[in-house]
């Protein structure tokens, strides 16, 4: 009979105990006090909170400017990945590390340095004041503190791909006489894309419950420049915790099924290169 072999590590069953319960105690037990917490509201009461004006409005500047934010990241964060990994040039380095500043840098200090460089006042904020075109204390300043974020996501997550990409494919389909438009559509693009979504994904989520950085240039107007997270804290601060609870719920839930539906997306993705 042969006997079976022993690891050096922890087998499964005890790497896989010690892991379902650090997610129950980090994760799960402290969302489910959510639920628990909503649950204490009637369900009238439950509506009537999560659907006022004053919420719905939260409701579609945070999906809307979490959604923009992410969008622009996939589209520059995908440049800045390419020019890190293909190009070899001066100050490399110190453009990676820049990447990751929004990973260091508190966030209250990030909305702080943005109003001060976007307001009517500011370094960028008076070039664009004659324009017409304000940034500080509007629904644009709220995208470009989402932008600016979520941007170490997508780069991070596109790079290891991006260097994993074969060349002599790209080299082949010059040869076949493919335009560099060409190669990257049919080519480049289909590899990126399942670890695009990813890093579109993981932006969007973390901009959904950014507060730090918004909350100062957003300057908090209800209706207008308020997010969803500022209204959990204000409610919180009013003592109504069942009303921040719920709101917070509606949050997790949608943020939740459009993670679903992007997970769908990327497997679907994979699939159909497969085949």
């Amino acid at each position: 009979m042969r006997l079976r072999e022993r690891s050096i590590i922890p087998g499964f069953g005890l790497t896989l105990g010690f892991s379902l319960t650090y997610l129950c105690l980090l994760v799960l037990i402290p969302l489910s006090m959510l639920f628990v917490r909503t649950f204490s509201m009637t369900w009238a009461d439950f509506v009537h909170t999560v659907t006022g004006p004053r919420a719905i409005a939260s409701y579609k500047l945070t999906f809307g400017a979490s959604f923009a934010g992410a969008s622009i990241n996939a589209v520059f964060g995908l440049l800045v990945a390419w020019v890190l990994v293909r190009h070899r040039f001066w100050g490399r380095d110190l453009v990676d590390a820049m990447v990751d500043l929004p990973f260091a840098l508190p966030t209250a200090v990030a909305g702080i340095a943005l109003t001060a460089v976007y307001s009517s006042n500011g370094w960028i904020g008076r070039f664009l004041e004659p324009l017409g075109v304000k940034v500080a204390f509007t629904p644009l300043g709220v995208i470009v503190a989402l932008t600016f974020i979520g941007l170490p996501f997508v780069v991070r997550t596109l790079e290891p791909v991006i260097e994993d990409l074969d060349a002599e494919v790209e080299e082949a389909a010059a040869t076949l006489g493919a335009t560099r438009w060409q190669t990257f559509v049919k080519v480049i693009f289909p590899g990126l894309l399942p670890a695009l979504l990813t890093g579109f994904s993981l932006a969007f989520a973390r901009a959904l419950g950014e507060y730090g950085s918004v909350v100062f240039i957003s300057g908090n107007m209800p209706m207008k420049t308020e997010i969803a997270p500022l209204l959990i804290m204000t409610k919180l601060e009013e003592y109504d915790y069942a009303g921040a609870t719920a709101i917070a719920v509606t949050l997790l839930l949608v943020s939740f099924a459009l993670l679903l539906f992007v997970n769908l997306l990327q497997w679907w993705s994979r699939r159909s290169r497969a085949t």
